[in-house]
């Protein structure tokens, strides 16, 4: 490798972070007032017009504040925890193409390699809580971990499904073999599991159990100030920009338009548009989850990752291979996806009818235990 293709990789690295990073910054915007409309306020409104500069002032407000070090944490583990997690965020864009040909490195195991890439932000959020030398931030890390654990296995059997269905791991001919039907018409089930696996290893409301503030009064993040706090933010939206990119790419059609009349510039031009529509579109619906549903507890949450998710994931996995062998319709495969899907639905709302009526998981105080052993 030449010194003209090291500065170019380093020139590519650069701007994918400048872009991440702006992206990332105008979703706090987006989601800020996304809640406010639903919560019928205006949201940010003075900082620029109609608050399109808060994004900035919050950005100088964190970096001029002070970073405060514990003075018994680990000092090394402490401040490598920020840059492992936003490391990752970025490696991911890689392979990721934009439109046909807008991509860093189009490989052919490009699937694998984001897979495999997502896993190693849980490292950052457990050093994160072991630097900090904090109950409750260790606390958090260790749910994190756990959560990520739980929902690892439905999100790569979800991508599993769709990768059988392309016949391919390059992201860019998942797109193409989308041209007729998206893969959300083929396999809603591995859709609906992908999109909540993908919200509980963002750690987004309702799977924000890592940092509640009402539990673990922030988690990993406790004992973190400035600039350092606001990394493991900006890496968080950048991963929530990039679910709702895969979630497109994967199973929305990504850029494709079918029958699309124009060619050229033009044709290009008018594919990123509608491919970033479906992105901002699913980022919408992130958001809007978020004001709308509550936290999970946490026995809630495995109990739905393992009881419910990882069961269904793989029986989805097992009938696209069935389908695909034996050579069956796709439209066999949709029938009984959408069937399954409308179990999940169905198995969601009654456990939810469950915990209101007060069904709950029983919690015995420690004084009851021992009363009760002797």
């Amino acid at each position: 490798m030449n010194f003209q293709e090291i500065l170019k990789y380093f020139i590519y690295a650069g701007l994918i972070f400048t872009v991440l990073a702006g992206i990332a910054a105008y979703l706090t915007l987006m989601e800020r007032k996304v809640l406010a409309w639903i919560q019928q306020r205006m949201g940010p409104k003075y900082v620029g017009f109609k608050g399109i500069l808060q994004p900035l002032a919050d950005g100088i407000k964190l970096i001029i504040k002070e970073d405060l070090l514990p003075s018994w944490s680990d000092r090394a583990v402490y401040w490598i925890a920020p840059i492992a997690v936003l490391v990752p965020a970025l490696l991911m864009w890689v392979a990721i193409p934009i439109t046909e040909g807008i991509v860093l490195d189009d490989s052919d195991l490009g699937l694998f390699y984001i897979t495999a890439i997502s896993v190693l932000t849980v490292m950052g959020l457990v050093m994160a809580g072991w630097g900090s030398a904090n109950k409750w931030a260790v606390m958090g890390g260790l749910r994190a971990a756990g959560q990520l654990v739980s929902y690892e296995i439905p999100f790569i059997m979800s991508i599993l499904a769709i990768a059988m269905l392309a016949q391919s791991l390059n992201l860019t001919e998942i797109v193409n073999q989308q041209k007729t039907f998206a893969f959300i018409l083929k396999q809603p089930l591995a859709f609906v599991i992908f999109f909540i696996a993908g919200l509980a290893e963002l750690g987004r409301i309702p799977f924000d159990i890592h940092h509640a503030e009402s539990e673990v009064v922030g988690g990993p993040f406790v004992e973190y100030s400035g600039a350092h706090w606001a990394v493991f933010y900006l890496a968080e939206y950048m991963n929530t920009f990039t679910v709702a990119v895969l979630t497109t790419i994967l199973f929305l059609g990504g850029w494709v338009w079918p029958e699309m009349p124009f060619e050229g510039r033009l044709h290009d031009f008018l594919s990123i548009l509608l491919f970033m529509f479906k992105t901002v579109s699913v980022i919408y619906l992130i958001f809007w989850i978020r004001g709308t549903y509550p936290r999970l507890r946490i026995d809630q949450l495995m109990a739905f990752g393992w009881k419910l998710l990882v069961p269904l994931s793989f029986l989805n996995v097992v009938i696209t291979s069935v389908v695909l062998f034996y050579g069956f319709s796709h439209f066999v495969l949709s029938a009984i996806s959408i069937f399954l899907t409308a179990v999940l639905f169905y198995m969601i709302s009654n456990r939810s009818k469950k915990y209101d009526s007060g069904e709950t998981v029983s919690v015995v105080s420690a004084s009851q235990l021992r009363d009760s052993q002797r």
